[in-house]
C-alpha cells in the first residue's frame, strides 16, 4: 500500500511503516499545494496533521485512498462527513497528547498567576523589583474551570486536585449527571456560574457552531477580577480582540493562547502591550514524548487497517 505523510511525523513510526508499505515522507509537503494534490493521487492513506486541509479539491484527489489519519485529536481541518461519504475512514490519534496538553495548562496556570518570571533582564542588569513582584498567586486553593471535561479535561482536573485546586466544569456535549464527573472528583456547573467563579479557565471544546465566539466580550466581561484564560483547544472559540481589550483593561489577569483562528498567525498588533500575556504557535500537545506516542498510536492504526 502507499502511504502519504505531508506533515512531521515520529522517524521511527515511519520507519516502521516503511517496513510494510510504501511511504512517502515529506513534512513540509502541506504548503506545496500542487504537489499536494498529485501525490494525492497515488495514496492509499493519508497521514496529516493539523495544517492540512482536507477538503475540497485535496480530497477529490484522493481517488484510491481508504484511511486519512490524523496526528492529533482535533479534526476541524478534515470534512469527517464528505470523507464518510467517500468511505474514507478518518483515524484520530485519541488521548496520545493529553497529558501534553493538561500539562500546559497547569504550568501556564501558575506562570500566569504568579506573574514574576519575566524579570531576568532587569534583575541581570542590576534592578532589584521584589517589592513589584512579591503579589504572586498561588495555584492551590484556586478554582479551575473546565469548559470541555473530556480526555484531556479529565486528566487536567486529577493534575490540578493534584496541585491543590477545586475542580469546576461545563460540557453542552455530556449529560449533567454524566458519571464521568464523580469519577474525577469535579462538580458539574452551567458555564454562566463557572466564568463567575473560576480563577482559571481552561478551554477543552471543538470547533463547532455552538462554540465559535463561546468567549466574547460579554463572556470575558463576567469572568472574575483577575482570572485567567487558557486556551489550547481551537482558535475561533475565543473572539481574540475582546480577549486583548479585556487583558490591556485590566478586568483579566492574563492569558495563554495557543489556538487562534487564523493559524500560522500573522502579524497582530492587537496583542501588542497586553500585559501577562503568553502566545504559542499551537504547541500544548506537541513534545517530544507526545509525538512518539502519537505517530505511535497512528502507525499501529494504520498497519492494522492496511494488513
Amino acid at each position: 500500500m502507499h502511504i502519504l505523510i505531508c506533515e512531521f511525523m515520529d522517524e521511527q513510526a515511519v520507519d516502521r511503516l516503511r517496513a510494510s508499505h510504501t511511504v512517502v515522507y515529506e513534512p513540509g509537503l502541506v504548503d506545496d499545494a500542487p504537489g499536494l494534490l498529485q501525490k494525492a493521487a497515488l495514496a492509499d492513506a493519508l497521514v496529516v496533521r493539523n495544517r492540512t486541509q482536507v477538503r475540497g479539491a485535496l480530497l477529490d484527489a484522493l481517488g484510491r485512498c481508504r484511511i486519512v489519519a490524523r496526528l492529533g485529536v482535533g479534526l476541524d481541518n478534515i470534512d469527517v462527513a464528505a470523507c464518510e461519504a467517500r468511505g474514507l475512514v478518518v483515524i484520530p490519534a485519541t488521548g496520545a497528547n493529553a497529558l501534553s496538553v493538561a500539562e500546559y495548562v497547569i504550568a501556564t496556570a501558575m506562570l500566569l498567576l504568579r506573574g514574576g518570571y519575566a524579570s531576568t533582564a532587569s534583575v541581570a542588569a542590576g534592578h532589584w523589583p521584589r517589592a513589584a513582584l512579591s503579589q504572586g498567586r498561588e495555584l492551590a486553593g484556586k478554582t479551575l474551570g473546565l469548559v470541555g471535561i473530556g480526555h484531556i479535561g479529565q486528566l487536567t482536573a486529577r493534575l490540578a486536585k493534584a496541585m491543590g485546586m477545586q475542580v469546576i466544569a461545563h460540557d453542552a456535549f455530556m449529560a449533567a449527571d454524566a458519571p464521568v464527573y464523580g469519577q474525577s472528583g469535579v462538580r458539574c456547573v452551567d458555564l454562566d456560574e463557572l466564568v463567575v467563579l473560576a480563577d482559571v479557565v481552561s478551554l477543552h471544546v471543538p470547533l463547532v457552531d455552538s462554540t465559535r465566539g463561546l468567549f466574547d466580550a460579554s463572556r470575558l466581561g463576567r469572568m472574575k477580577s483577575g482570572a485567567v484564560l487558557i486556551n489550547t483547544a481551537r482558535g475561533g472559540v475565543v473572539d481574540e480582540l475582546a480577549l486583548a481589550a479585556a487583558l490591556k483593561g485590566g478586568a483579566l489577569g492574563g492569558a495563554a493562547i495557543d489556538v487562534f483562528e487564523t493559524e500560522p498567525l500573522p502579524a497582530s498588533p492587537h496583542w501588542q502591550g497586553c500585559p501577562n500575556l503568553v502566545l504559542t504557535p499551537h504547541i500544548a500537545g506537541v513534545t517530544s514524548e507526545s509525538n512518539e506516542r502519537v505517530s505511535h498510536l497512528i502507525a499501529d492504526q494504520l498497519l492494522k487497517a492496511l494488513a
